[in-house]
Protein backbone atom coordinates (compact mmCIF):
# COMPACT_ATOMS: atom_id res chain seq x y z
CA UNK A 1 0.00 0.00 0.00
CA UNK A 2 1.16 3.36 -0.98
CA UNK A 3 2.11 5.42 1.96
CA UNK A 4 2.99 9.30 1.11
CA UNK A 5 4.58 11.76 3.00
CA UNK A 6 4.34 15.88 2.47
CA UNK A 7 8.05 16.82 2.48
CA UNK A 8 7.93 20.33 4.65
CA UNK A 9 9.01 22.36 1.43
CA UNK A 10 8.06 23.90 -1.04
CA UNK A 11 4.81 24.51 -0.18
CA UNK A 12 3.11 27.79 -1.65
CA UNK A 13 -0.03 29.32 -1.48
CA UNK A 14 -1.86 31.47 -4.36
CA UNK A 15 -4.33 34.04 -2.43
CA UNK A 16 -6.14 36.17 -4.68
CA UNK A 17 -3.18 38.07 -6.29
CA UNK A 18 -0.78 37.33 -4.20
CA UNK A 19 1.94 34.51 -4.53
CA UNK A 20 3.38 33.51 -1.12
CA UNK A 21 6.34 30.50 -0.38
CA UNK A 22 7.83 28.74 3.09
CA UNK A 23 11.01 29.59 3.76
CA UNK A 24 12.45 26.42 2.70
CA UNK A 25 16.52 26.55 3.63
CA UNK A 26 16.41 24.20 6.71
CA UNK A 27 14.16 21.40 5.09
CA UNK A 28 15.81 20.86 1.80
CA UNK A 29 15.19 16.91 0.61
CA UNK A 30 16.07 15.24 -2.49
CA UNK A 31 13.90 12.45 -3.94
CA UNK A 32 13.76 10.94 -7.65
CA UNK A 33 11.34 12.16 -10.08
CA UNK A 34 9.52 8.71 -9.82
CA UNK A 35 9.34 8.52 -6.41
CA UNK A 36 7.28 11.67 -6.02
CA UNK A 37 4.18 14.32 -7.78
CA UNK A 38 3.81 17.90 -7.57
CA UNK A 39 0.53 18.68 -6.32
CA UNK A 40 -1.19 22.01 -7.05
CA UNK A 41 -4.43 21.92 -4.98
CA UNK A 42 -6.89 24.21 -5.91
CA UNK A 43 -10.49 25.00 -3.70
CA UNK A 44 -13.34 26.44 -6.05
CA UNK A 45 -14.19 30.29 -6.52
CA UNK A 46 -17.01 31.64 -4.40
CA UNK A 47 -20.24 29.97 -5.61
CA UNK A 48 -23.64 31.16 -4.96
CA UNK A 49 -24.23 28.94 -1.78
CA UNK A 50 -21.20 30.38 -0.11
CA UNK A 51 -23.15 33.67 -0.39
CA UNK A 52 -25.75 32.43 1.52
CA UNK A 53 -23.43 30.50 4.38
CA UNK A 54 -22.06 34.08 5.11
CA UNK A 55 -24.86 36.20 5.07
CA UNK A 56 -27.39 33.40 6.80
CA UNK A 57 -29.81 33.56 3.67
CA UNK A 58 -31.44 30.55 2.28
CA UNK A 59 -31.18 27.81 4.74
CA UNK A 60 -28.64 25.32 3.68
CA UNK A 61 -31.17 22.43 3.20
CA UNK A 62 -33.02 24.47 0.31
CA UNK A 63 -33.41 23.00 -2.94
CA UNK A 64 -32.21 26.53 -4.46
CA UNK A 65 -29.21 25.83 -3.70
CA UNK A 66 -28.80 21.99 -5.78
CA UNK A 67 -25.38 22.20 -7.14
CA UNK A 68 -24.46 25.16 -6.65
CA UNK A 69 -22.74 27.38 -9.51
CA UNK A 70 -20.25 29.84 -9.23
CA UNK A 71 -21.16 33.72 -8.52
CA UNK A 72 -20.15 36.51 -10.53
CA UNK A 73 -17.48 37.39 -7.72
CA UNK A 74 -16.55 33.63 -8.29
CA UNK A 75 -16.08 34.38 -11.90
CA UNK A 76 -13.83 37.45 -11.09
CA UNK A 77 -11.29 35.35 -8.73
CA UNK A 78 -11.16 32.62 -11.60
CA UNK A 79 -9.97 35.61 -13.43
CA UNK A 80 -7.15 36.35 -11.07
CA UNK A 81 -6.11 32.82 -10.35
CA UNK A 82 -5.96 32.38 -14.29
CA UNK A 83 -3.63 35.50 -15.18
CA UNK A 84 -1.01 34.44 -12.14
CA UNK A 85 -0.91 30.06 -13.55
CA UNK A 86 -0.42 31.46 -17.14
CA UNK A 87 2.02 34.32 -16.20
CA UNK A 88 4.15 32.43 -14.22
CA UNK A 89 4.45 29.56 -16.54
CA UNK A 90 3.05 26.82 -14.40
CA UNK A 91 0.12 26.16 -17.05
CA UNK A 92 3.20 24.70 -19.01
CA UNK A 93 4.08 22.00 -16.39
CA UNK A 94 1.12 20.66 -15.49
CA UNK A 95 0.26 17.59 -17.05
CA UNK A 96 -2.94 16.93 -15.94
CA UNK A 97 -6.08 18.38 -13.93
CA UNK A 98 -8.27 16.48 -11.83
CA UNK A 99 -11.92 17.95 -10.70
CA UNK A 100 -14.64 17.47 -8.66
CA UNK A 101 -17.93 16.93 -11.12
CA UNK A 102 -19.54 19.57 -9.69
CA UNK A 103 -20.53 22.31 -11.54
CA UNK A 104 -18.59 25.36 -9.22
CA UNK A 105 -15.45 23.09 -9.48
CA UNK A 106 -15.44 22.28 -13.17
CA UNK A 107 -16.23 26.23 -13.91
CA UNK A 108 -13.75 27.20 -11.56
CA UNK A 109 -11.43 24.13 -13.00
CA UNK A 110 -12.21 25.70 -17.06
CA UNK A 111 -12.43 29.15 -15.72
CA UNK A 112 -8.55 29.04 -13.87
CA UNK A 113 -6.70 26.63 -16.51
CA UNK A 114 -8.61 26.85 -19.58
CA UNK A 115 -7.01 28.37 -22.61
CA UNK A 116 -6.54 31.90 -22.74
CA UNK A 117 -8.50 32.38 -25.69
CA UNK A 118 -12.23 32.31 -26.08
CA UNK A 119 -13.32 30.53 -29.22
CA UNK A 120 -16.88 29.51 -30.16
CA UNK A 121 -14.87 28.00 -34.13
CA UNK A 122 -16.20 24.42 -34.79
CA UNK A 123 -12.95 23.23 -35.35
CA UNK A 124 -12.20 22.77 -31.80
CA UNK A 125 -13.70 21.32 -29.14
CA UNK A 126 -14.83 24.19 -26.07
CA UNK A 127 -13.82 23.60 -22.54
CA UNK A 128 -17.59 24.79 -21.53
CA UNK A 129 -20.51 26.00 -23.43
CA UNK A 130 -21.79 29.87 -23.35
CA UNK A 131 -25.43 28.48 -21.45
CA UNK A 132 -22.56 26.88 -18.52
CA UNK A 133 -23.97 28.96 -15.46
CA UNK A 134 -24.43 32.11 -17.16
CA UNK A 135 -20.56 32.81 -17.04
CA UNK A 136 -20.32 35.65 -19.73
CA UNK A 137 -17.79 34.07 -21.83
CA UNK A 138 -17.86 32.53 -25.26
CA UNK A 139 -16.57 28.36 -24.95
CA UNK A 140 -13.50 28.63 -23.81
CA UNK A 141 -11.02 26.48 -26.10
CA UNK A 142 -8.71 23.87 -25.35
CA UNK A 143 -5.78 24.32 -27.34
CA UNK A 144 -2.96 24.68 -24.83
CA UNK A 145 -5.03 23.48 -21.92
CA UNK A 146 -4.06 20.47 -19.90
CA UNK A 147 -6.59 17.60 -19.97
CA UNK A 148 -8.79 17.69 -17.37
CA UNK A 149 -10.66 14.68 -15.98
CA UNK A 150 -13.59 14.29 -13.47
CA UNK A 151 -13.19 12.24 -10.64
CA UNK A 152 -15.88 11.14 -7.51
CA UNK A 153 -13.64 10.67 -4.80
CA UNK A 154 -12.69 14.26 -4.69
CA UNK A 155 -16.09 15.47 -3.98
CA UNK A 156 -17.43 17.41 -1.12
CA UNK A 157 -18.73 16.23 1.83
CA UNK A 158 -21.51 14.14 0.90
CA UNK A 159 -25.34 13.99 1.88
CA UNK A 160 -28.20 16.51 2.98
CA UNK A 161 -26.78 19.67 1.96
CA UNK A 162 -28.49 19.87 -1.81
CA UNK A 163 -25.54 22.15 -2.97
CA UNK A 164 -23.09 19.21 -2.67
CA UNK A 165 -25.52 16.53 -5.04
CA UNK A 166 -24.30 16.81 -8.79
CA UNK A 167 -26.85 16.63 -11.96
CA UNK A 168 -26.51 13.95 -13.92
CA UNK A 169 -23.42 13.35 -15.99
CA UNK A 170 -25.15 13.62 -19.62
CA UNK A 171 -25.96 16.87 -18.42
CA UNK A 172 -22.70 17.86 -17.14
CA UNK A 173 -21.08 16.63 -20.58
CA UNK A 174 -23.29 18.78 -22.95
CA UNK A 175 -22.03 21.87 -20.53
CA UNK A 176 -18.78 20.74 -20.63
CA UNK A 177 -17.50 19.06 -23.63
CA UNK A 178 -14.00 18.74 -23.18
CA UNK A 179 -13.79 17.65 -19.62
CA UNK A 180 -13.54 13.70 -19.65
CA UNK A 181 -16.37 11.96 -17.26
CA UNK A 182 -15.14 8.56 -18.18
CA UNK A 183 -13.88 7.60 -14.92
CA UNK A 184 -17.78 8.01 -13.31
CA UNK A 185 -20.01 4.94 -13.85
CA UNK A 186 -23.42 6.24 -12.57
CA UNK A 187 -24.96 8.87 -14.67
CA UNK A 188 -27.50 10.02 -11.65
CA UNK A 189 -25.61 10.91 -8.54
CA UNK A 190 -26.15 7.71 -6.49
CA UNK A 191 -23.58 8.81 -3.81
CA UNK A 192 -25.39 11.64 -1.95
CA UNK A 193 -28.07 10.90 0.46
CA UNK A 194 -30.72 13.33 1.79
CA UNK A 195 -31.17 11.84 5.13
CA UNK A 196 -27.38 11.06 5.54
CA UNK A 197 -24.19 13.33 6.05
CA UNK A 198 -20.43 12.00 5.28
CA UNK A 199 -18.53 12.45 8.74
CA UNK A 200 -15.24 13.83 8.51
CA UNK A 201 -13.87 10.99 9.53
CA UNK A 202 -15.37 9.09 5.88
CA UNK A 203 -14.24 12.30 4.07
CA UNK A 204 -10.64 11.72 4.89
CA UNK A 205 -10.55 8.31 4.01
CA UNK A 206 -12.12 9.18 0.68
CA UNK A 207 -9.43 11.36 0.58
CA UNK A 208 -6.50 8.78 0.75
CA UNK A 209 -8.16 6.31 -0.83
CA UNK A 210 -7.83 9.72 -4.12
CA UNK A 211 -3.99 10.04 -3.19
CA UNK A 212 -3.85 6.43 -4.16
CA UNK A 213 -5.37 6.31 -7.08
CA UNK A 214 -3.63 9.50 -7.69
CA UNK A 215 -0.20 7.30 -7.33
CA UNK A 216 -1.38 5.46 -10.37
CA UNK A 217 -1.56 8.02 -12.53
CA UNK A 218 1.44 8.29 -14.96
CA UNK A 219 1.41 12.49 -14.69
CA UNK A 220 3.92 13.74 -11.83
CA UNK A 221 2.89 17.32 -11.79
CA UNK A 222 -1.33 17.48 -11.25
CA UNK A 223 -3.35 20.11 -10.63
CA UNK A 224 -6.45 18.82 -8.67
CA UNK A 225 -9.87 21.54 -8.19
CA UNK A 226 -11.98 20.50 -4.89
CA UNK A 227 -13.70 21.58 -1.75
CA UNK A 228 -12.72 23.10 1.12
CA UNK A 229 -13.90 20.43 3.68
CA UNK A 230 -12.33 17.73 1.37
CA UNK A 231 -9.28 19.44 0.80
CA UNK A 232 -8.67 20.18 4.32
CA UNK A 233 -9.36 16.33 6.33
CA UNK A 234 -7.15 14.87 3.46
CA UNK A 235 -4.66 17.39 4.02
CA UNK A 236 -4.90 16.70 7.56
CA UNK A 237 -4.09 13.02 7.30
CA UNK A 238 -1.55 13.69 5.06
CA UNK A 239 0.35 15.90 7.56
CA UNK A 240 -0.08 13.32 10.72
CA UNK A 241 3.44 12.32 10.73
CA UNK A 242 4.52 16.38 9.83
CA UNK A 243 6.80 18.60 11.47
CA UNK A 244 3.97 20.18 13.92
CA UNK A 245 4.37 23.91 11.63
CA UNK A 246 3.79 21.86 8.79
CA UNK A 247 1.13 20.46 9.99
CA UNK A 248 -0.53 23.40 11.11
CA UNK A 249 -0.15 24.89 7.73
CA UNK A 250 -1.66 22.01 5.78
CA UNK A 251 -4.57 22.85 8.22
CA UNK A 252 -5.84 25.15 7.67
CA UNK A 253 -9.26 25.95 5.85
CA UNK A 254 -8.71 27.11 2.35
CA UNK A 255 -10.42 30.25 0.73
CA UNK A 256 -12.33 30.41 -2.53
CA UNK A 257 -10.20 30.03 -5.52
CA UNK A 258 -6.89 29.22 -3.31
CA UNK A 259 -4.16 27.36 -4.82
CA UNK A 260 -1.56 25.42 -2.70
CA UNK A 261 1.28 23.84 -4.43
CA UNK A 262 2.75 21.21 -2.44
CA UNK A 263 5.22 17.87 -3.29
CA UNK A 264 4.25 14.33 -1.89
CA UNK A 265 6.58 11.12 -1.81
CA UNK A 266 5.76 7.61 -1.76
CA UNK A 267 7.49 6.24 1.31
CA UNK A 268 6.75 2.59 0.20
CA UNK A 269 8.52 2.83 -2.74
CA UNK A 270 11.66 4.37 -0.58
CA UNK A 271 11.43 1.40 1.73
CA UNK A 272 10.48 -1.47 -0.93
CA UNK A 273 14.31 -0.28 -2.70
Amino acid sequence: MMRSKVIAGPIQVIKGQQLTGMDTSTARVWHPRNRRKILHLVRHAQGFHNIEQEKGGISQLSPKLFDAQLSPLGWQQTGGLHKLVHASGLLKKIELVVTSPMSRTMQTTIGVFGSEGHTDGLDVTPVIVTTAGNNGHCGISTPNCPPIIAVELCRERLGIHPCDKRRSISEYRSLFPAIDFSLIESDDDNQWKADTRETHEDVAARGMEFMEWLWTRQEKEIAVVSHGVFLQQTLITLGNDCDPSVKIELGKRFDNCEMRSLVIVDESKMESE
